[in-house]
């Protein structure tokens, strides 16, 4: 994937009382997918480091209890289809973000919990849910 510069794990957050709010009302999730901290990023790893992204481990514990444990493999869609199928519709930039979607085992997250993830043994992330301001 010779446009790919890296690659960077990323939890997308969701405010589940404004997705529930806009759910009944029929509006738009937006005001639950954009708030502040709604995408906590890592660091990135360039492309040489992970040279093939199609079975990588991935985690996520909320408190050290393990809520998601899955793979790339385990992905409906291999990241070179979904490159193509989204840059159909979308002009992609250097820079411009992929989300590929999450293993199962998505819950509810408070303020104060810690979460930390990983991508294989390549990356890892740590931080404090905030407070809803």
């Amino acid at each position: 994937m010779p446009r790919v510069a890296g690659y960077a794990l990323a939890l997308d957050m969701t405010a589940r009382d404004f997705q529930e709010e806009a759910k009944k009302s029929g509006g738009p999730w937006t005001m639950a997918k954009c708030f502040d901290t709604a995408l906590p990023v890592s660091r990135f790893i360039s492309a040489k480091e992970l040279s093939d992204p199609s079975g990588v481990k991935l985690w996520c514990k909320v408190n050290e209890e393990m809520r998601q444990n899955g793979s790339t493999a385990d992905m409906v869609f291999n990241i070179p289809y979904l490159i193509s199928y989204i840059s159909q519709y979308f002009t992609l930039h250097p820079g411009d973000l992929v989300l590929t979607g999450t293993p199962a085992g998505v819950g509810p997250v408070h303020p104060g919990d810690v979460i930390s993830a990983g991508l294989g043994d390549l990356i890892t992330m740590k931080f404090t849910v905030a407070q809803k301001e």
